[in-house]
């Protein structure tokens, strides 16, 4: 991958005396799922030395592809694009370039706080039991910084290392009797959790997408959902109308009250992808973005599951 390098400051110096930090910068999980997309957490724990962190970088590996960071309020947000030694399938498209570096910019984060910045891409053509690093860089204005850059050797300790990069470890999947659910998303007062979808057949039109959301916060509105893994996806409803369910397309979105849970599930509210490039295979994961009237939009991963259950199908 080629990576645009950040520029050296005049006083990179400090770096060599950032090894009396205490706490690395790591990522939330340890591990991430090979041919899955990940949700990758950095947190950072202390400024420089005592100085607020205004910047941070962090270059993204081969293998982690199709890159979206998640913006900060307050923050700058720079995307650094560069070539892939490798060319990825992206839902039927073959991609050969995209982000190789993301930068916040312009934040204030003090050294008594901590924060976590994310990065939302997948994992593609990684062997289970490799280990990839994130060399990652904090500014702290224009004469201090930390770098957690050092990358172990093969068979070295990366205890050993004074100012180790944030790693993660591929493993392999799992069936989905063994995978635990998805952390809970947020955005504003909105966090979302439970989201999967199914297995779709070969000739299988459409899909169904669930999940549940929560409101801590005022009245809101679910206006409209978005997938690289599908042209269209509308919000429906099933409900039954005497004997028969039928189904209906929510031109005014869900409503999401104030204070209350909201399922989104097989037989009532869903999600429906239409025109899906390729048919959803179990063990996959569908990027989803759902945009809510007054909260905005935030990324979600759809885990994708077994095949829905004989006799629930979508007409």
């Amino acid at each position: 991958m080629t990576t645009i390098k950040t520029m050296k400051l005049s006083a990179l110096a400090v770096l060599a005396a950032t090894g009396t930090a205490q706490a690395h910068a790591t990522f939330t999980s340890a591990t991430v799922t090979a041919e899955g997309y990940a949700l990758m957490q950095l947190q950072v724990p202390h400024g420089c030395e005592g100085k607020a962190t205004n910047e941070v970088r962090i270059e993204l590996p081969e293998g982690f592809v199709f890159a979206k960071p998640q913006p900060k309020p307050g923050w700058e947000l720079e995307i650094i694009q560069g070539e892939y030694q490798k060319t990825y399938d992206n839902h039927g498209t073959k991609v050969s370039a995209g982000p190789a570096e993301i930068r916040w910019k312009g934040g204030e984060l003090p050294d008594e706080y901590y924060d976590t910045f994310v990065i939302r891409g997948k994992i593609s053509g990684v062997a289970a039991g490799t280990e990839l690093a994130f060399p990652a860089t904090q500014l702290c204005g224009s004469d201090a910084s930390v770098a957690w850059t050092e990358v172990a050797a093969p068979g070295q300790d990366a205890h050993d290392l004074k100012n180790p990069a944030p790693v993660v470890k591929v493993v392999e999947k799992q069936g989905q009797e063994h995978m635990s659910a998805p952390a809970p998303t947020m955005v504003g007062q909105i966090s979302v959790e439970g989201a999967f979808t199914r297995a779709m057949l070969p000739n299988q039109p459409v899909g169904g997408g669930f999940v549940t959301i929560r409101n801590a916060g005022g009245a809101d509105r679910l206006i409209s959902a978005t997938s690289p893994a599908s042209e269209i996806v509308e919000l429906h409803e099933m409900a039954m109308e005497g004997d028969v369910m039928k189904m209906r397309k929510l031109e005014n979105g869900i409503e999401v009250p104030a204070g209350e849970t909201v399922e989104l599930k097989p037989g009532g509210l869903h999600l429906m992808f239409m025109q899906v490039k390729t048919p959803f295979k179990e063990g996959d994961s569908v990027p989803v973005t759902l945009t809510f009237e007054k909260a905005g939009s935030i990324d979600v991963i759809f885990p994708v599951r077994d095949a829905a259950p004989k006799g629930h199908q979508h007409n």
